[in-house]
This record gives structure tokens, sequence and C-alpha cells, in this order.
């Protein structure tokens, strides 16, 4: 039996990829800041600036926005994601080094962090590539016709 939809027409090494990108953006990066939301607010680290408070709470909805893009096969998600996770990256490292300065040993959700952003900087192009546009709904796997489409 064929899936339909996107995943259906794409390679399943991407469909794989785009899957476990969504369930960390959503399981761990949504979740955590829509937590911190509901519990402090917008201003969930008493030590960071008004910016940085801001930046990290408006992750509920960006991690939220490139997980729903990815869902629905979008390069567009790809790039949210890529976008998200260096900004977060840069935000933590900054953080934790520019603002506490602590050592990089008290800090492990930085490395995993440091990681998932460099996996997926090193996986997203190749993702992206077989994804779609928004104006190639008609169309299979790179923008080709599906077979028996006018």
């Amino acid at each position: 039996m064929r899936t339909r939809g996107w995943p259906g027409r794409t390679p399943r090494w991407v469909v794989a990829l785009t899957m476990l990108y969504v369930a960390v953006l959503v399981l761990v990066g949504a979740a955590s800041h829509l937590a911190d939301l509901l519990r402090d607010g917008l201003h969930p680290y008493d030590w960071a600036p008004d910016w940085l408070n801001l930046y990290w709470s408006s992750l509920a909805v960006l991690d939220s926005a490139a997980a729903l893009l990815l869902l629905r096969g979008r390069r567009a998600g790809v790039d949210l994601m890529c976008l998200v996770m260096v900004t977060d990256l840069a935000a933590n490292w900054y953080a934790a080094y520019g603002i506490q300065h602590i050592d990089v040993s008290a800090r492990p959700g930085l490395w995993r962090l440091a990681a998932f952003t460099l996996f997926t900087l090193a996986t997203g192009p190749f993702v992206r590539a077989r994804l779609h546009t928004r104006h190639e709904r008609g169309r299979g796997c790179g923008g080709q016709p599906r077979p028996g489409a006018p």
C-alpha cells in the first residue's frame, strides 16, 4: 500500500530524518519553551536580559512552526529549523559564557544542542532538496511532474 501525500513521493530516509527533526523540535524544543512560558511568563530567567528571555519564549512558537512546516513536507520547515537551531545555539553559548561564565563541563545540554545543530546543518540541505516548495504541490519529488500528471 502506497502512502499518500509527500511521504509517499519522498525517499524513506528523508521522511525518517524529517520525523526526527519534528520529534526533537516539538518534544524537546517547543515543549520546554512552552513549559517555561506557562510557568514563568515571558521572562523565565531572572539572570538573562529581556531580549534573550523574549527570544527563548518565542521559540515555543518558532519550534512549533518549523515542525508543522516539516510535517507538511515543506522546504521552509528545514530553513526555519536551521535558522532556529543556529540562533538558539548562539543564544545559549552567549548565556553560558558571556553572562553566566559557566564552565563547559557544567552545561551538557549545551553540547547536546550543539550536536543536534551540527546534525541539522549537515543533513538539512539533503533533506531540503528532496522536499517541495508551496508552489510545487502537484509535483513529485524534486519538482518533477508526477507520472500521469498533465
